[in-house]
């Protein structure tokens, strides 16, 4: 497992740190432009969980088959998620790119927002495909034990995407001075960089470009199998994703009508919380590929050992980088602005999410590890519940009704992870996840 974690685990220390340095740019430009970014983002986050109803089923299918010995069949699947993934991204690519003022206008954003972000989506929605393919290849690379691909190329787009940013934003080798286009614009570039590179470390390392074309000449009944496969594991499975998703759409907007300062802040520490539970992730996503391939071979009492050891080392590390962030987080905002409301709320903000960070530990790790074993419904049917009622509910209670603000959507947030996060713990120690795989 430590063979897979690490890889994914620079992966994301990549990725996090690609949109942290698009924030931070953007800081030294504009604070506004920091807000008006962060909603479009939100939107073109939720909006690319789409692509993740094909990507969880591929991962959890490859890793099965491969666990299985079964190769022809994970070619199928692969094959079979790119071009369902392909038809999603040119669909959504026009609907991100056509619709953003309509979109930014339902979320209640100001005039003065709106002047920013609708340039931002309008540019950088309409090459959301490359993601689409980006997210696909590196899904059936990692079940393949081969994570060190998405990682080296997620080492070169971080390059670009500075080199963009740097370039475009603020107008530096010759480049006009774009702002928040110059910053959708260096992102497109690093997408494009990064769905090319992968697409030729597929067919090199992985895939080879004929065998690829033969999945697609199996038996017409085989290929739709797979493509229910992948959509009845990944609809379910996304779904959570896409509540969890929407849920931080609506608690935005709720922070909209409190002040452009608790926007912003917000904006901030979602960025600066991402380097707390990256480990999460990588542990997570690493663990449910071997215990994908552990289900395979039918071996439930080492998978069940795997799951509890992942946790306790997610947990601790989690807490201990969360402790860190909050004793450091006056200077971490200091770098970021230099207004001292925002700066006050976001050092009380890092305080709360060290509560926050232990349900959401056991939320990201279960919900994987839990779809990995074919146990995909229980995240679903759970999760969605407590986030609206919980979340939501009590989010808008606490921020809008008592006034509270950023301050009363954090706790709420505690509220709704520790919820979540007891009761996934409670269904691994039940075992009633096992019996469930697909192969």
């Amino acid at each position: 497992m430590r063979m897979l974690t690490l890889p994914i685990f620079i992966e994301m220390l990549l990725v996090t740190f690609m949109g942290a340095s698009d924030t931070f740019m953007l800081s030294q430009f504009d604070n506004n432009a920091v807000a008006a970014v962060g909603v479009a983002n939100q939107l073109i986050t939720f909006a690319f969980l789409v692509f993740q109803i094909i990507n969880i089923g591929t991962s959890v299918l490859c890793s099965q088959y491969l666990g299985a010995g079964n190769r022809t069949k994970m070619e199928q699947v692969t094959a079979m998620a790119l071009l369902l993934n392909i038809i999603s991204g040119f669909s959504l690519s026009a609907v991100l790119s056509l619709g953003a003022p309509t979109l930014l206008g339902w979320m209640g954003l100001r005039a003065e927002l709106m002047a920013f972000g609708v340039p931002y989506m309008q540019i950088a929605g309409a090459f959301a495909f490359f993601q689409a393919l980006h997210l696909t290849v590196s899904a059936s690379l990692r079940s393949d034990h081969k994570a060190i691909y998405p990682m080296l190329v997620v080492m070169l787009v971080n390059v670009v995407n500075i080199i963009g940013n740097y370039a475009l934003i603020f107008g530096h080798f010759g480049c006009p001075k774009l702002g928040v286009e110059g910053a959708a614009i260096a992102t497109n570039i690093s997408r494009g960089v990064a769905a090319f590179t992968l697409f030729t470390i597929l067919f090199t390392k992985h895939i080879p470009f004929r065998r690829l074309m033969a999945a697609f000449c199996a038996p017409l009944k085989e290929l739709l199998h797979e493509m229910r496969n992948l959509i009845r594991i990944g609809l379910p499975s996304a779904g959570e994703n896409m509540s969890y998703n929407a849920q931080q759409v609506v608690l935005t907007y709720f922070i909209n009508m409190v002040s452009n300062e608790a926007l912003i802040t917000r904006t901030y520490v979602v960025n600066v919380v991402l380097f707390v539970y990256i480990f999460c992730i990588c542990i997570s996503q690493g663990g449910s590929i071997v215990i994908g391939h552990l289900v395979g071979l039918h071996r439930y009492r080492a998978t069940y050992k795997i799951g509890w050891y992942a946790l306790r080392l997610a947990i601790i590390i989690t807490m201990a980088l969360s402790v860190i962030f909050a004793c450091c987080g006056r200077g971490i905002f200091g770098l970021l602005t230099d207004n001292p409301e925002i700066i006050a709320l976001g050092c009380t903000i890092l305080v709360i999410d060290i509560a926050v960070e232990i349900g959401k530990v056991s939320n990201i790790y279960y919900t994987n590890v839990l779809r990995s074993v074919g146990d995909i419904n229980f995240p679903f049917y759970m999760g969605i519940p407590v986030q609206w009622i919980v979340g939501v509910g009590i989010g808008w209670l606490f921020c809008l009704g008592f006034g509270w603000g950023l301050v009363g959507m954090w706790i709420a947030m505690f509220l709704d992870e520790g919820i979540r996060g007891a009761v996934f713990i409670w269904r691994w120690r039940s075992k009633r996840w096992q019996q469930k795989a697909f192969v």
